[in-house]
């Protein structure tokens, strides 16, 4: 496994936001409707290109924090990552989801080196395409289970706040 070095992994569990507000961002997605989680997905992903925009995207705020070009390009791959766990969860009964390890993803996609209007786009397109997904799930398609490899439940609901959750934090983690 290769990760940064100067980074420490996130290991910790966040399925805890899907019950109250997070306290390291204030988003509560727990009582957003899972029909709103298109729109905001979509609104998300507009306010990353302007921070993409910005000077010193690369420039890491500190030597152990990711610039925000790398977390940008972390949100594009979980935008990519959520797409494939809920298109598992509408074709398959109760899927298990193949692990991803975020910390490995950013060194070997190095997320610190990509040109950042490279990365708006495909962060834009990602988030198209998953939100057009989440659009077309309705009624009783957003019960549908699916689990994590650590063995954490979800319904298409819940993942879709959880992903909801993820971008959102990870924007106001860059101050967009």
């Amino acid at each position: 496994m290769s990760t940064d070095p100067t980074i420490e992994p996130d290991t910790k569990d966040w399925t805890w936001v899907l019950q109250r507000p997070c306290p390291e961002c204030g988003v509560d997605v727990s009582a957003v409707p899972p029909e709103e989680i298109a729109n905001r997905l979509l609104a998300n992903a507009e306010r990353w290109r302007r921070v993409l925009g910005r000077a010193d995207v690369a420039s890491r705020p500190e030597p152990d924090v990711w610039s925000s070009l790398e977390y940008a390009c972390h949100v594009r791959d979980v935008h990519r990552v959520f797409a494939t766990r809920l298109r598992a969860m509408q074709d398959t009964d109760d899927p298990l989801f193949e692990n991803w390890d975020q910390d490995q993803a950013a060194v070997q996609g190095r997320y610190g080196e990509q040109w950042p209007g490279r990365v708006a786009d495909e962060l834009a397109t990602s988030a198209e395409q998953v939100a057009s997904a989440y659009a077309r799930v309705e009624g009783s398609a957003w019960d549908r289970p699916g689990r994590r490899s650590n063995g954490s439940l979800f319904t298409t609901a819940s993942l879709a706040r959880y992903h909801l959750h993820d971008v959102e934090h990870h924007l106001v983690d860059v101050a967009g």
